[in-house]
């Protein structure tokens, strides 16, 4: 089990996504890790073994500058727990970073397609693939990218992505939780509600096969390629568990 955590908006992301992976750390604390940028700027990424606390003082999260950024708590399903297996990870350029909860099942045989095609790894997780895929797709722009990505998934995932020179994050669920929080100086993406709640308790769930845009001027939601409408909830039991 693993948890994940993203936010874009109006504050410097680090200090807020460290909260969330706080927050979310019973979820796993094998490993965890933070890639933060700016629309303009390149993206960073620090990870590492142990709990986040440890990390921390090790990588110092919250000088991490940016905006916008994603965020990993994991235990190993696939890989050993090492700094190399640990998310986020990027595509080869390192233009590309994601996070993912879940497991892919065809991961070995999209590995191969991709290293046929001049793809180098540096992990041993089935989560690397996704990156790879998506800049294997880039062609077509960011979000077409992401979306020809995740339809050659099977498995479980709840995935979040971010690119370099875009101001959003792109994020996607299938079999395994990802809620989004609404706050009124950003916009935040979490494996369940408590991640986010010093901040806002404006809830919207999302259903398998969602595909979610957030950026700066608003979030939008896909599913089966058109636009669909998801209602913002401020449930009476906001603690509820959320599968």
């Amino acid at each position: 089990m693993c948890g994940i955590v993203g936010y874009v908006g109006y504050r410097t992301a680090s200090p807020l996504l460290l909260k969330g992976l706080k927050n979310l750390e019973y979820r796993g604390y094998g490993s965890a890790g933070i890639a933060t940028c700016h629309a303009q700027s390149c993206i960073e990424v620090r990870k590492g073994i142990g709990k986040v606390e440890e990390i921390e003082k090790k990588l110092n999260f919250e000088s991490l500058d940016g905006d916008m950024g994603i965020a990993h708590t994991r235990w190993a399903t696939h890989g050993a727990v090492t700094d190399r297996n640990a998310h986020p990870h990027t595509d080869s350029t390192g233009k590309i970073a994601i996070v993912h909860n879940g497991i892919i099942e065809n991961y070995k045989e999209l590995k191969e397609e991709l290293i046929e095609k001049g793809h180098e790894f540096r992990s041993e997780t089935d989560s690397e693939v996704i990156a790879h895929l998506i800049e294997e797709n880039i062609a077509y722009g960011f979000e077409d990218a992401c979306m020809r990505a995740f339809k050659r998934l099977k498995g479980s995932y709840a995935i979040l992505a971010i690119k370099e020179g875009e101001d959003k994050i792109i994020g996607v669920r299938k079999d395994s939780p990802l809620v989004v929080g609404i706050a009124e100086h950003g916009t935040f993406f979490a494996s369940d509600i408590p991640s986010f709640l010093e901040w806002t308790k404006n809830v919207m769930y999302l259903y398998n096969y969602d595909f979610v845009i957030a950026g700066k001027d608003g979030i939008r939601v896909y599913n089966e390629g058109g636009e669909v409408f998801r209602p913002i909830d401020t449930p009476s039991l906001i603690l509820r568990t959320y599968t």
